[in-house]
């Protein structure tokens, strides 16, 4: 069994600079990829893999452009994942399952330094505080005690380092043995997710909205304040460009990262929500799990909510519970987008078609009435047509 663990990292400044040369090294790499490929079909009509890219790198461009020596400074295993990865999103845009790959941008694309096992004898240590990462040596860890610490039944495997907003995180692969899976209860739970309550359970439980607290409130106005700071600095720069020909970036970079700590706040308080709603369904331990098959792609078209729709990550959420509930053997049931969770009536099956959005409580005609998203989610407890994910 393979689980991940992520924690961050509190790495010295010479193991900083040491991250941030492989990274900006993975970044150049597979930019070049990329361009070297539209190159090469322009001329020849045809793809380079990630291994002859590989080869005709190491074998032939370093040797001809010694000035590119730098490549070998860093670890070859993050350069050559880089250029799996850039292979990876040619192959998903060959069948059709993303866009075209764009160009990694510095301090806004997500690029990570790779590190494996450099042979099968080999064993990367964890202990409570810190871990050995090849190439960086022991950097310790800000949650002491989180990472699994015994290599005779948790063998890392492989792992990552990534940087954001100025924090290190490290995530590792770990190849640990399953977990005994608990006796389920009997019964099962519906949940029917929202804009206005993030998900309201069958059960009766209601998880509110996150983003409606005044503290995210606050957090998000202190984000607009800084933006608009930051557009400003970006505006006086051009300026001075235009009448005294140069000028330093030393305030926008400061601006930036401070912009940049406010998104990962805000970022981080809605997964920590999305974990704890997910966590506490599973400890109920029923015996299956019923959601919607939303279409997120077609609802973040929709310009009015496709920012509420985004802050709610409703697709993390069925992601983690997905996760969760193959690790506790419970049956998680996904019920068509058509299917009619609202409209139909619980009590006597009848389907109520012109009920609009407006209308937050449904009234059936045989004299049944309930709140509109609990109605639903009993409708998808129920419900008879559904596939397991």
């Amino acid at each position: 069994m393979l689980k991940s663990y992520k924690t961050e990292i509190h790495p010295t400044p010479e193991q900083i600079k040491k991250i941030n040369q492989t990274i900006g090294t993975c970044r150049y790499i597979y930019n070049f990829y990329l361009a070297y490929n539209q190159k090469i079909y322009e001329k020849e009509k045809r793809f380079v893999s990630g291994r002859e890219f590989s080869k005709w790198l190491n074998q032939v461009y370093l040797k001809e452009n010694p000035e590119y020596a730098w490549i070998k400074e860093v670890s070859s295993k993050a350069v050559k994942q880089s250029i799996m990865n850039a292979e990876a999103a040619f192959k998903r845009f060959f069948h059709h399952q993303s866009g075209f790959p764009n160009f990694k941008k510095k301090n806004k694309s997500d690029v990570k330094m790779y590190f494996v096992k450099t042979d099968a004898k080999t064993i990367i240590l964890c202990e409570r505080h810190r871990i050995k990462i090849p190439t960086l040596g022991w950097v310790r860890i800000k949650e002491k005690g989180y990472l699994p610490t015994n290599p005779d039944t948790h063998r890392i495997r492989s792992g990552c380092v990534s940087c954001r907003a100025g924090r290190y995180y490290v995530s590792i692969l770990v190849e640990e043995e399953e977990k005994k899976k608990p006796v389920l209860q009997p019964f099962g739970l519906g949940i029917d997710l929202g804009i206005k309550d993030f998900m309201v359970i069958s059960d009766g439980t209601v998880k509110e909205n996150i983003n409606k607290t005044q503290k995210m409130k606050d957090l998000e106005r202190k984000l607009k304040r800084e933006q608009r700071c930051l557009s400003r600095k970006y505006e006086a720069y051009k300026q001075r460009i235009k009448k005294e020909g140069e000028a330093t970036r030393q305030n926008i970079e400061k601006q930036r990262l401070k912009v940049q700590k406010l998104y990962q706040k805000l970022e981080n308080i809605r997964t920590d929500y999305v974990n704890q709603c997910v966590n506490e369904m599973v400890k109920t331990k029923p015996s299956y799990i019923t959601i919607e098959d939303l279409n997120l792609s077609g609802m973040m078209k929709n310009k009015h909510l496709s920012k509420a729709i985004a802050s709610q990550k409703f697709y993390e959420c069925r992601t983690k519970l997905k996760r969760k509930c193959n690790e506790n053997g419970i049956e998680l049931r996904m019920v068509d987008r058509w299917y009619p969770s609202s409209k139909r009536c619980h009590a006597c099956g009848f389907i109520k078609t012109d009920l609009k959005l407006t209308e937050r409580e449904y009234r059936c005609l045989c004299g049944y009435h309930a709140d509109r998203d609990y109605h639903a989610s009993l409708n998808l407890r129920d419900a008879d047509i559904y596939k397991t994910a």
